[in-house]
């Protein structure tokens, strides 16, 4: 792992801390510095907005944590200045191998189709995405970020809220018209609004063991059931950089904590699935998880986002990933309300959006959960039936389940227009933009979500350049595709994507996901759909 002092930050006394009486106010207070906050914080610049992001501690997080990184958040990265640096570090991959004892069951792959910008998934330490975060957040002088700034008490009023927050210097308070909690799994504010965790808690126990070794594993997600290097339980295996690997081990629910992370006692363990003893740990740690979320994620003044709204199991790579895609629900929405361009009540679709997602995941995952540790003889019987015919009969592979990967989430959501025309593929509304490889007037290659970036990621009108060009309502950026364009489709990719059809046209919201999609766009359709995706009209 790379030296700890490297991802360290000082404190620094702020002039708002000088204001004895009435407070600064801010337009928005972010409260936690990881990858959500972070995130959240450089989108919210990006769009004009100043930020006040805190942290109460003054360095990164030791130890890999989360490593699983999906092309949806990638693609949010590379629209915020990271991704491409993420990926260059990140270990880049698309298939996973299930076993059974020591025979593979069946291999899937995440992306076997070509023409996309982004990998489908890569693993890469957090420290080194919040490393990149935090660096890219110095260069944008909107965002204020303070470390060891601890909040510790909340007072909402009608327009604003006040946090008091202490310092190595003492207590101040800081008024924001919006707070943002990104405060993690044992989020503080959380509670300072009264609000409780709903769902359910697993007793099972994983030992994660990130060890740096020389190894000719290929770049593959590998998952056991019933190893026989760990008899009765499960086992992963992940490349990471820096050859280090990603060992989980389940352990079950008796294990005692204490005494199964002492690096003497998880060596034989390691040595038994690898064969040898040649490595070293960079990190070892036992989990629990728990499959939870609050029932609402809008208090007053206080949004939730992350691990303080919702937690999920690792298996599937959801927590991050879902937090990635919370920031991006929320930032352009409290953008366009922060500017007046959109009246509050449009936060509300934030919570009806990730809400459903936070659903899905939690379903994927405690799916995910009860088919790796069954709670009873007869679903663990269940479950070895499954693997034993999954060799042989493709039915049954569906069935396997050992974390359904992250997948970028689709809403039914009041912000979305219906379609009028029958389409036979294409993204729908509430569904995100699919990536395509394009040709530039001059001949550069580039992909359908640089043009969505270059187009400032407002809203979008994108258009089969094989019909007479749409009425572009006040705002709205456009993008056309086609032989007469100034982006061309020379692979035809594009128009197989998006079932392009003469006078097809997408509007995309400012997070990249369809709002409506037409045939014919007309000006009043198009008014229609945008004050309907920005909240000024109802459904």
């Amino acid at each position: 792992m790379p030296h700890q002092e490297h991802f360290q930050f000082g404190y620094r006394r702020h002039p708002d801390q000088d204001r004895d009486r009435d407070p600064a106010r801010h337009p928005v207070v972010i409260v936690g510095a990881g990858p959500v906050g972070l995130s959240l914080a450089i989108d919210l610049a990006q769009r004009g907005q100043n930020v006040v992001l805190l942290d109460d501690a003054d360095r990164i997080g030791e130890g890999s944590r989360a490593i699983c990184f999906s092309k949806r958040a990638l693609e949010v990265w590379d629209r915020l200045g990271v991704g491409s640096r993420m990926v260059e570090k990140g270990v880049v991959w698309q298939v996973g191998k299930i076993f059974r004892r020591d025979e593979m069951v069946y291999r899937f792959d995440l992306l076997p189709e070509t023409g996309h910008k982004m990998p489908a998934f890569i693993n890469l330490q957090q420290y080194y995405a919040e490393a990149y975060l935090v660096e890219r957040v110095q260069q944008l002088p909107q965002i204020d970020l303070r470390w060891r700034n601890k909040v510790t008490a909340l007072a909402q009023h009608n327009d604003h809220a006040v946090l008091t927050i202490e310092t190595p210097e003492g207590a101040y308070r800081l008024a924001a018209d919006y707070v943002v909690a990104c405060d993690g799994a044992r989020s503080a504010l959380r509670g300072m609004v009264g609000a409780e965790f709903e769902g359910e808690v697993f007793e099972d126990q994983f030992l994660i063991a990130d060890v740096k070794m020389t190894a000719e594993f290929p770049t593959e997600r590998w998952f056991w059931f019933d190893p026989p290097f760990h008899a009765g339980q499960s086992a992963l295996l992940h490349r990471q950089p820096d050859n280090v690997w990603r060992i989980d081990l389940q352990i079950g629910a008796e294990a005692d904590a204490a005494v199964e992370r002492l690096p003497e006692n998880v060596r034989p363990r390691i040595e038994r699935m690898l064969g040898h003893g040649d490595f070293s740990f960079e990190w070892i740690s036992i989990y629990k998880f728990q499959c939870r979320r609050m029932q609402r994620f809008l208090h007053e003044r206080v949004i939730f986002a992350g691990d303080s709204a919702h937690q999920v199991s690792p298996f599937g790579a959801r927590g991050a990933n879902s937090g990635l895609e919370d920031g991006e629900n929320l930032a352009w929405k409290l953008a366009l309300v922060l500017r007046g361009d959109a009246p509050s009540s449009l936060l509300a679709s934030y919570e009806v959006e990730r809400g459903q997602a936070a659903d899905d995941n939690i379903r994927h995952s405690t799916r995910s959960t009860d088919f790796i540790a069954p709670h009873s003889k007869q679903e663990r019987r269940l479950r070895d039936a499954v693997l034993a015919l999954a060799q042989d009969v493709d039915f049954a592979k569906r069935m396997v389940n050992a974390g359904r990967l992250s997948t970028p989430s689709v809403y039914d959501s009041p912000l979305s227009t219906p379609d009028a025309d029958a389409w036979s593929a294409g993204p729908k509304p509430g569904s995100a933009l699919l990536d395509a490889p394009l040709t530039a007037a001059d001949g550069a290659p580039m992909f359908l979500t640089d043009a969505f970036k270059s187009a400032g990621c407002n809203f979008v009108l994108l258009e089969s350049a094989n019909g007479a060009a749409a009425p572009l309502p006040p705002g709205v950026q456009s993008i056309r595709i086609g032989d007469a364009a100034p982006l061309r489709d020379a692979d035809g990719v594009f128009a197989r994507r998006y079932d392009t059809a003469p006078g097809s046209a997408y509007l995309l919201r400012p997070d990249g996901y369809v709002a409506a999609r037409f045939r014919h766009p007309t000006a009043a359709a198009l008014d229609a759909a945008l004050a309907r995706a920005s909240g000024r009209a109802a459904p």
